[in-house]
């Protein structure tokens, strides 16, 4: 169904046109059976919008199509799932048994370490288990692009740390990067988030911890660019200041950058509603400004 109305809707960088909500319309239309994940696929593929490596960008696209949909500029077949409530049911990772000897000693009585990435492995569920069971946090489903990594002393798993994509709006993080929203919008995904550190309970090794994130440093961006085919220029992570510094980072030079706002992505109000966090960031390249500041 043809519109008159004119659209200016700009979604994760991309333009909405006129003729684009025509076609989208259109596919809508040829496609009646279809549900709302069989569209976003179908436009990925018309558009070729794909990630680096080269997968559909099906996630960011459903976010647009819904965000016409409320709107009112196109019309979504009803949901066949009820997420929240698929998430609501999800199970947690099952609990794993290891070995939780005390461990302790210098450094380099466990030396070397062995990194294993163990996204999508045999591996991936002893790590979730892990993070489960051990961190304050538990464990929470990653979206978007993300990796695991199990650390290992003496073929035992000593350490686990999950990365994710950056979140997209954070003022002390844009201020110190020193971008533009444009520039923003199109080299976000050229951050990675620290969205979980542990190290097991039993393990008691002086310096450890810095040391791992100073080697995770040098690991994860060809691991990343080989995974989804870009680079990365700069980590960060949260550190709550009710339950600790975050010394091991400060000791493996990550910067401070200022403090949340306490607000959460979704607010409405204006006031804080979550507890506010100390943001700190790890430049992995000298000219990693200039490289996160191009729009061309």
């Amino acid at each position: 169904m043809l519109r008159t109305m004119s659209v200016r809707l700009t979604y994760r960088g991309r333009a909405v046109t006129d003729a684009d909500v025509v076609f989208i319309d259109q596919l809508i239309a040829a496609h009646p059976m279809a549900s709302r994940r069989a569209l976003s696929r179908k436009l990925c593929e018309a558009w070729n919008w794909v990630q680096p490596n080269g997968a559909l960008r099906d996630m960011v696209c459903r976010g647009l199509l819904l965000a016409l949909h409320r709107e009112g500029h196109i019309e979504l077949p009803t949901p066949r799932y009820d997420f929240g409530q698929r998430l609501s049911k999800r199970r947690a990772p099952a609990s794993v048994a290891i070995d939780s000897a005390p461990l302790c000693g210098p450094l380099k009585a466990v030396r070397p370490l062995e990194f294993r990435q163990v996204r999508r492995t045999a591996d991936e569920p002893l790590c979730n288990s892990l993070i489960e069971q051990y961190h304050y946090l538990g464990y929470t489903q990653p979206v978007g692009e993300h990796l695991k990594y199990l650390v290992y002393a003496q073929n035992r798993p000593i350490a686990c740390l999950a990365w994710s994509s950056a979140p997209r709006h954070l003022g002390c993080r844009d201020r110190y990067i020193g971008w533009s929203a444009e520039a923003r919008r199109r080299n976000i995904r050229f951050l990675a988030y620290n969205t979980r550190y542990l190290i097991l309970p039993w393990v008691e090794i002086p310096h450890l911890a810095s040391h791992i994130l100073g080697y995770m440093a040098r690991r994860l961006p060809g691991d990343w660019e080989r995974f989804y085919g870009h680079p990365v220029y700069f980590l960060e992570t949260f550190v709550d200041p009710q339950r600790n510094r975050g010394t091991c980072y400060r000791a493996a030079n990550w910067v401070y950058l200022g403090q949340t706002t306490g607000r959460g992505k979704n607010d409405q109000t204006g006031k804080p509603n979550r507890p506010i966090k100390e943001m700190l960031g790890y430049p992995l390249r000298r000219d990693f400004r200039q490289l996160l500041s191009q729009i061309s």
